[in-house]
């Protein structure tokens, strides 16, 4: 390794034909776009007048798009809230023969409602308990299983749920079951916050902003915008990317701490900012956007760690009991194999110890060949692509992957990876892993599919997921293919990094990368 030195590397290949008030139009860069454009003109003509329109800007084109996919999301989810009436006259969530898996239409929002205590007057998380497996040797009292962001939210819409339901049986609005009134709400907050998402993937984007049509449009929002409550995290960490590219740190610690108490992957981010700041030299910038993160982070949770500690670490213990989920690709190496090594089957309270730390241990020696990366690439690599890498290596390596999980990775992948034949490829792949989930879960019996199927869907996926990463490092190691920077961009995400000179590098470069 080098001391830090001053050595000046050029901080990217040399521009290409674009001024720097240009936008990349899709329809002439991407073959895939370029073709969709036929039945509507063709590619944009080289004298058109863009930026003119007085409405239809890209990023309100994007925020459409979304919308229209949110849309066919809350349709394709819809069949989980129909009802019917029983025998005895009582309305009840029509989930007869399997409907959620038949329908593929299962969503974590319905089943919550009543299993994490919301649906009873006076609960509130972390406070309120409750007994899983009651009066079995398998008992065990549980709490709100979630961050604590995610845990406020979900009451929140509760306690909506409960003034929608008084209202209605008032007769001034339209009724229906409260589990079906919740997951409504649920779904517009998180349609909302999916939007806040495209949006700051369109600003983040620089002369690219028709590249948030990739979010907006992708299939993993079409199947999982409302399976769970991700949209929450990625809007933050989208956000927390915006407020860093536009140099404000303390709002990016803001954004990035409330998104690490809604769901942890946020904190990943700080990773690959600590990384570039210090191959910059703007540590004190990355210092001040992570001690505003962990102050937030902080403040969202002290209160209910001091107040309900043992309801707190429920999601912290529950992580560390939890085996590995269908899925992973550790189970897909049990299946396979026949080996058992990874803990075998756990009884409830039991740890996977040697699980944890294999999972543990990859995803920390990932975390060091990016770091590596990072401080050797002849170019600084730019904050999407390093932010994409840790963020899929966490995922790869992990003992769990719900598929939810997915969407993590759709804004980073658009602004790390603007190729869209590949990111739809990868997002379609991703995005049909659903269909044989849901035929497993209703299982051979009720005519289902064998868990062959559904795990080898899962290792072409991640399959495609570690394609994308290779990609991305080639990009990293040899910049001139990278086509951010073929626009004449250095790092639009960067902030304070962007065309920034660099001041410690492990392999200070002798000549000037070339074009």
């Amino acid at each position: 390794m080098s001391s830090p030195t001053d050595h000046d590397s050029a901080p990217q290949p040399a521009p290409a034909s674009l001024d720097a008030t240009q936008r990349v139009a899709p329809s002439r860069t991407e073959p895939l776009v370029a073709a969709a454009s036929a039945p509507i003109g063709g590619p944009l003509g080289e004298h058109a007048a863009v930026g003119r329109h007085w409405f239809w800007t890209p990023q309100r084109v994007g925020l459409a798009l979304a919308t229209l996919a949110l849309m066919l999301c809350w349709f394709g989810k819809g069949s989980c809230i129909q009802q019917y009436t029983d025998e005895s006259g009582q309305n009840q969530l029509d989930w007869r023969a399997g409907r959620p898996y038949v329908a593929m239409c299962y969503s974590d929002i319905v089943p919550l409602y009543s299993r994490e205590q919301l649906d009873q007057p006076g609960t509130f998380p972390y406070r309120t308990s409750w007994v899983d497996n009651a009066g079995t040797a398998n008992a065990q009292v549980r709490y709100m299983e979630y961050p604590v962001l995610t845990g406020y939210f979900q009451w929140a819409n509760a306690k909506l749920t409960t003034i929608w339901k008084t209202v209605s049986d008032a007769g001034w609005l339209p009724g229906a079951l409260p589990v079906a009134i919740y997951f409504n709400i649920t779904a517009f907050w998180l349609s909302a916050a999916w939007l806040v998402t495209v949006w700051a993937v369109g600003r983040t984007a620089g002369r690219r902003p028709w590249d948030a049509a990739l979010a907006a449009i992708s299939p993993l929002v079409l199947v999982h915008a409302f399976t769970n409550f991700d949209a929450i995290a990625t809007a933050f960490a989208a956000t927390g990317l915006l407020a860093w590219a536009r140099r404000k740190p303390v709002l990016a610690g803001v954004l990035l701490g409330l998104g690490a108490a809604a769901k942890l992957y946020p904190l990943f981010l700080l990773g690959p900012l600590f990384l570039l700041c210090l191959r910059a030299g703007k540590f004190r910038y990355w210092a001040r956007t992570a001690a505003t993160t962990l102050v937030i982070w902080l403040a969202v949770n002290l209160p209910i760690a001091l107040v309900y500690n043992t309801g707190w670490r429920e999601f912290f213990r529950l992580n560390g009991e939890r085996p590995m989920d269908p899925d992973s690709v550790y189970n897909v190496i049990s299946y396979f194999t026949g080996w058992t090594g990874f803990d075998g089957p756990l009884r409830p309270g039991q740890t996977p110890t040697w699980l944890n730390l294999v999972s543990g241990g990859l995803f920390l020696l990932c975390c060091a060949g990016i770091a590596y990366l990072a401080l050797a690439a002849p170019v600084r690599p730019r904050v999407a692509q390093l932010s994409f890498l840790v963020v899929a290596a966490f995922l790869l390596t992990n003992k769990v992957w719900s598929p939810q999980y997915s969407l993590w990775l759709v804004p980073l992948a658009v602004l790390a990876i603007p190729r869209w034949r590949l990111l739809l490829g990868w997002m379609l792949v991703d995005a049909l892993v659903w269909v044989p989930r849901m035929f497993f879960y209703l299982g051979v019996d009720h005519k289902g599919l064998p868990e062959d199927w559904f795990l080898g869907f899962v290792v072409v996926r991640d399959l495609a997921v570690v394609g994308l990463c290779v990609l991305v490092i080639r990009e990293i190691l040899r910049p001139e293919r990278d086509k951010v920077r073929l626009s004449g961009d250095d790092d639009p995400a960067g902030g304070v990094l962007d065309g920034a000179r660099d001041v410690f590098v492990l392999k200070p470069a002798k000549e000037p990368v070339p074009a």
